[in-house]
């Protein structure tokens, strides 16, 4: 009888330890959107950069960084940039979408390079920037200039904002590639500043076909690589809309070609049945050494889906979820969680 208590007691105790440390979505307090999650391996922290939500016509003007040492208590940095304020002298607001790096130096020390697009009133048009520090909550030094501007766009489109931009390094190579657009997705290596790219090496990436019901491109390209494939990631759809989704395809190579599987193209998508609207946007993160992956995203808060109370995709919240492959190496869809 002793055994059957002591059985007994062990497993409510187990079961009341998992209900305490089990990751709830969102993650972070209040209104973000359009996370960037980072491991720094100079602090050995996660870290995550978002666009700062909850405005009308998504009109943040600051970014902050939040810091975790196991991805489920969050502590909020504080803001890192403010874009109408002299850190970012060719700007005047509209804070979107950062995306972020760690380069060790040869010296052993590291720089962080904080990827992002706001307004340039001279221009009235989005355009992208680089913020530079030497630890992952900064304090950031931007540049007093865009770096990505509508003169970097494809030729093929005549529309389409400088926006969403993301930044990666081939593990294959060492080098290091930027993407971004809005309607198209361009791709081109950055020079060895970090703060330019090579424009001989420019190149549309945009995926061909599909629909809005499946994979036709519309922003947020997010680069990783797994045993031998370079993985390409995007949103379908309008960030305001439910059907706000995330897509795929695979490459040989960093700059493409792109190939879709119409079989296995989807990484994760709504799930209204369960209030979960607007899944998409997302950047992912692999655990230190580990086969481990992880998605991190933002969804709609399920009390402004229906714009009673404000434009449906203003008011986003961010989640994280875990993100498998199957023996083939496609990704499995990701059932969004609360």
């Amino acid at each position: 009888m002793k055994t059957l208590i002591t059985y007994i007691v062990t497993v409510i105790a187990t079961m009341h330890v998992l209900t305490v440390t089990a990751q709830k979505n969102p993650i972070l307090p209040d209104f973000h959107a359009d996370p960037e999650i980072l491991y720094a391996e100079q602090t050995k922290n996660y870290y995550i950069y978002s666009t700062t939500d909850g405005y009308p016509g998504w009109g943040g003007w600051t970014f902050n960084v939040f810091s975790s040492k196991n991805l489920k208590k969050w502590k909020n940095c504080g803001t890192i940039l403010d874009v109408k304020s002299d850190q970012v002298p060719w700007a005047n607001g509209y804070a979107w979408a950062p995306c972020i790096i760690e380069r060790k130096q040869s010296d052993d020390t590291y720089k962080y390079y904080l990827y992002f697009s706001a307004n340039n009133p001279v221009t009235k048009r989005k355009e992208i920037s680089c913020a530079i520090a030497n630890h992952p909550e900064g304090p950031f030094k931007a540049l007093d200039h865009p770096i990505i501007t509508d003169k970097d766009r494809p030729s093929e489109f005549k529309g389409g904002q400088a926006i969403d931009v993301d930044v990666f390094q081939d593990p294959t190579s060492g080098k290091y590639y930027l993407y971004w657009g809005n309607g198209f997705m361009a791709g081109a290596e950055l020079n060895d500043d970090m703060t330019s790219i090579k424009e001989d090496t420019k190149v549309n990436l945009t995926p061909e076909g599909g629909s809005l019901d499946t994979w036709r491109y519309r922003e947020g390209a997010y680069v990783f690589y797994r045993k031998g494939k370079y993985y390409f990631l995007w949103s379908v759809d309008d960030t305001g809309s439910p059907n706000y989704h995330v897509c795929y395809a695979t490459s040989k190579s960093p700059l493409g070609p792109l190939e879709i599987d119409p079989d296995n193209y989807l990484v994760i998508r709504q799930l209204p049945e369960k209030k979960i609207y607007g899944t998409a946007h997302n950047s992912i993160l692999q655990l230190p050494n580990k086969d481990k992956w992880y998605i991190v995203y933002h969804r709609i808060n399920e009390y402004y889906i229906d714009g009673g109370k404000g434009i449906p995709g203003t008011h986003r919240e961010v989640c994280i979820d875990r993100m498998t492959f199957d023996k083939q190496g496609n990704i499995k869809t990701v059932m969004p969680t609360k």
